[in-house]
């Protein structure tokens, strides 16, 4: 399928010296982070496909939602203004007086912004009659699943492993686990058919940042669903049962964006020992996870170990008050 051209490719890989140094593994990261749209993020990789179905079926306009502080939003709005498309964001809770981190961007990137306020209707619901009164007033409207994750945005992850098997290649490196966050599923399904396609080394360590709970069916079953729909349509499907999608669930008992001591820790040994900044609720989670996962040899001393870095730097901005504090 073709892309619309939002990123920069190859994002960068390369290893943590200082980290890798005290802690006895060899380990990389992957830095998508710094895919380049509106401060970087990995929804730009899945936006190259959205926006380009968006364009070649004639829509005018693109909706999605998240919380206040989505990454995913972000990029959208950004993407949305790239390909002169007009962008609306519909977004959990009362507007706040001030904006702050990325929804501070959204705005400056010209999305409109539709707050939830204290309604109980859920995002889909909502979605679907944004989308409705869109279209009465005239817009052709196209609408952006939360975080992306459809077929069609888990296409940039697959493409992602494609270009991970170059550079583990280039750099004559192949890694025993590959760690990152998960989320809505997108990310890790299109990691998972990639992988498969490409024969990309590594067992894939995805690390949930969101309770359970808040999901309308479990995260495997969603992933399996994507996977499905790739075979609906590919001309090489690929063999991905349900027990093969295994998820770190032991880092999430704090709700959704709640920044807690493992968040803070993740932020501070990054920033101190390699420079590199990760944000409260999706990379913080997910790198406090493996790090803790490497401190009580849950994983073999001496492995090879890759973080996948996923973006979201704008909302520590959000979190001044909280990240201030070191307690």
């Amino acid at each position: 399928m073709k892309k619309y051209s939002l990123a920069f490719l190859p994002t960068p890989l390369h290893k943590l010296n200082n980290l890798s140094n005290q802690t006895g593994y060899d380990i990389y990261i992957k830095r998508d982070d710094q895919t380049g749209l509106a401060t970087g993020g990995n929804k730009t990789r899945k936006l190259e496909f959205l926006i380009q179905e968006a364009l070649s079926n004639g829509f005018d306009t693109v909706i999605t939602a998240g919380a206040q502080q989505s990454n995913h939003c972000r990029q959208t709005a950004a993407a949305a203004a790239q390909a002169g498309l007009e962008c609306h964001l519909w977004l959990n809770g009362i507007e706040p007086e001030v904006y702050q981190g990325n929804l501070l961007l959204s705005h400056l990137l010209g999305a409109h912004l539709h707050f939830s306020g204290e309604k109980a209707k859920g995002r889909e619901a909502a979605l679907l009659d944004l989308q409705k009164e869109l279209n009465k007033s005239g817009r052709k409207t196209y609408m952006i699943p939360v975080g992306g994750s459809n077929l069609t945005g888990a296409l940039g992850y697959i493409s992602a492993m494609a270009e991970l098997k170059q550079q583990l290649q280039e750099l004559n490196w192949q890694p025993d686990y590959i760690f990152f966050a998960t989320s809505s599923g997108g990310t890790q399904a299109g990691m998972h058919i990639g992988q498969v396609l490409y024969q990309v080394p590594g067992k894939l360590m995805p690390v949930l940042i969101d309770k359970e709970k808040d999901f309308d069916q479990p995260l495997e079953a969603k992933i399996l669903e994507i996977v499905r729909d790739y075979n609906q349509q590919a001309a090489q499907p690929v063999k991905i049962s349900i027990e093969e999608i295994e998820i770190i669930k032991d880092y999430n008992k704090a709700e959704y964006g709640e920044l807690t001591r493992n968040e803070k820790t993740a932020i501070e040994i990054l920033a101190k020992n390699e420079g590199i900044l990760v944000d409260p609720v999706y990379t913080g989670r997910a790198f406090y996870g493996m790090w803790d996962m490497l401190q009580t040899g849950q994983i073999p001393k001496g492995s090879k170990v890759l973080f996948w870095h996923t973006g979201g730097v704008p909302a520590l901005f959000a979190y001044a008050e909280g990240l201030k504090n070191n307690k």
